[in-house]
């Protein structure tokens, strides 16, 4: 038996377990038996601090399911208020490496602020088959993939019923993609719900989820807007808490990605493994 060191964290409605890299530790194994919400300690995903060559810091995400992700989000946040913390940063703003880019992170008053990579294959008005009818999404990837799906009476749709069936659709072969459903509140705010990849459930907030729904919404909202420095949208999480994110728009290139929120220490303790 042995004694391993976390500290569990809460992004804007995400949750994470933080480890620092151990070796010859098994993560998917242990990623699975300690974000189970019974039998473990619970949470949507276990994050590494690891050394890194390229950057400042090194982060790894295993999802609950035991998979591996590119990214994440609030994970990232959560990550970077860790290392405030725990390694006493001092640069006003840190690099940290992930597989799909290089993040930067820094702290803006009570809340952490991240940029992530610039998003791409944005497409529109994808026709999917559910239950037999049509459905017209969006996709972008903003570090993981996402599809956007706009709809009219949010709290009455069965996430984790239409979710995976938009997930696993061929369309998306084979990485899969996470499922963001979302509604118009105000031309600059959205409220959203998504089903996670992974996690394999609808979670209380998603930070690249909110990403693709702000970029999305913006791009909808505004199809005559050629360029714009520092565009922002606020988007309500099904946790109740507003990410803000803000981004540049130019020659239909998104690029200068930041995404703001919460970054909040629950626990510390010891797990045995």
């Amino acid at each position: 038996m042995k004694k391993l060191s976390f500290t569990k964290m809460n992004g804007a409605g995400n949750d994470f377990i933080i480890i620092q890299a151990q070796k010859r530790l098994n993560y998917k194994k242990l990623a699975i038996a300690a974000c189970h919400r019974t039998n473990g300690i619970g949470a949507d995903g276990l994050i590494i601090l690891d050394k890194s060559k390229k950057a400042d810091y090194k982060m790894r995400i295993i999802n609950a399911d035991g998979s591996e992700a590119e990214m994440c989000g609030n994970g990232a946040r959560c990550l970077a208020a860790y290392i405030l913390k725990e390694k006493k940063e001092h640069k006003k703003t840190f690099s940290i490496e992930t597989l799909s880019g290089i993040v930067l992170a820094r702290k803006v008053g009570n809340k952490i602020t991240v940029r992530l990579s610039d998003p791409k294959d944005y497409t529109e008005d994808i026709v999917l088959s559910i239950n037999n009818h049509p459905l017209k999404v969006s996709y972008i990837d903003t570090g993981v993939p996402h599809v956007v799906c706009f709809v009219q009476g949010l709290n009455s749709i069965n996430v984790n019923s239409i979710g995976p069936k938009i997930r696993f659709d061929k369309k998306f072969s084979p990485r899969g993609t996470n499922v963001n459903f979302v509604e118009q509140v105000q031309k600059n705010v959205v409220n959203a719900r998504t089903y996670e990849r992974g996690v394999e459930a609808e979670t209380r907030a998603c930070g690249t989820g909110s990403v693709a729904t702000a970029i999305v919404s913006f791009l909808k909202s505004n199809t005559t807007i050629e360029s714009k420095k520092n565009a922002s949208m606020r988007v309500k999480t099904r946790s109740g808490e507003a990410l803000d994110i803000r981004f540049d728009f130019e020659d239909d290139t998104i690029t200068n990605v930041w995404l703001t929120g919460s970054a909040k220490m629950i626990a510390e303790g010891k797990l045995t493994i």
